[in-house]
């Protein structure tokens, strides 16, 4: 799971701007109907409190309590009890269908968010396969089949949609070597000039270097630097956009990594003792997780 209660298919973070399964397992067993604007106005530590009481195997009570400091409200609706624990829902394993098993045995030996969660997923197709290959087959790492076998995620029933990325890295070094780049009086020669065109090739070149990462149709790259003298560092930051199926997250996190060896490649003669560091991403945006920034307490360079 991402988090304790929310798995990384849902694809929501710490922040918890949507409601993931686990609080909609609270919500169907107490009947209870909330709206993202009743959601997003509970505190954080209350929308933690929710998941944790969806995340057990029983859905705790109390977490009525909780939902009625909601604005607006909970309204009532009917209850739905939790999946039998017995045997999997027809329904569920026909749109599983034999690629992806799921027996009495494996269902039964399932956590009860678990078998909540592939029944409320039965309906989408999309969304069923990578919570299968979580929940019941391979584990948190999507790249595995329930086989256990390294492949390539199968994007090919996703919408296209215009797609970026913003990663960024450190170089830190001395202050003399941090003025000489900016002088233009490395021995090497023009530091950013190169590391920029390093970064931007290294986007190309992404689906190569990491294995099971697709191919995507970049149609912009970018690599930015902030030289801090002060400091002894310089802030690299690639901006990668595309239109695809799949994200471009990969393409400039590997474009602020090549960038940033490029610059030690061209320091090194005057401080060999540099080091990279706090390679992240920023932010990203398209896609079905929408726009997401990199949460404050997480970090970053």
């Amino acid at each position: 799971m991402a988090s304790p209660g929310v798995y990384v298919f849902e694809a929501i973070d710490e922040a918890l701007p949507y409601m993931p399964l686990a609080v909609r397992r609270v919500l169907d067993v107490l009947g209870r109907k909330l709206s993202l604007e009743g959601w997003l106005s509970l505190p954080i530590d209350d929308r933690w409190a929710l998941v944790r009481a969806g995340a057990g195997e029983g859905v705790d009570p109390g977490a009525d309590a909780v939902l009625q400091r909601a604005v607006p409200a909970p309204s009532r609706i009917d209850a739905t009890p939790d999946p039998d624990p017995t045997a999997p829902p027809r329904p569920l394993v026909a749109a599983l269908g034999p690629s992806r098993p799921l027996d009495e045995s494996r269902w039964r030996s399932l956590s009860a968010l678990g078998r909540y969660g592939l029944a409320k997923c039965a309906a989408r197709p999309e969304k069923l396969a990578r919570a299968y290959d979580e929940i019941a087959g391979g584990g948190p790492l999507t790249h595995l089949t329930a086989a256990g076998d390294a492949h390539m995620v199968d994007v090919g029933q996703k919408p296209e949609s215009a797609r970026r990325a913003v990663a960024s890295a450190r170089v830190r070094t001395t202050r003399s070597a941090v003025e000489a780049i900016a002088r233009g009086a490395a021995a090497k020669g023009d530091v950013t000039a190169a590391a920029r065109i390093a970064g931007i090739l290294a986007v190309k070149r992404t689906s190569e270097l990491v294995p099971l990462c697709h191919p995507v149709r970049t149609t912009r790259a970018a690599v930015d630097f902030e030289l801090r003298p002060e400091a002894g560092e310089l802030r690299v930051r690639a901006t990668v956009e595309a239109v695809d199926r799949t994200g471009c997250e990969m393409e400039a996190m590997v474009a602020a990594s090549v960038a940033s060896l490029t610059v030690y490649d061209m320091i090194k003669s005057v401080d060999r003792w540099a080091t990279i560091d706090a390679v992240c991403l920023e932010s990203k945006s398209g896609g079905k997780s929408g726009d997401l920034r990199r949460p404050p307490e997480r970090g970053g360079s």
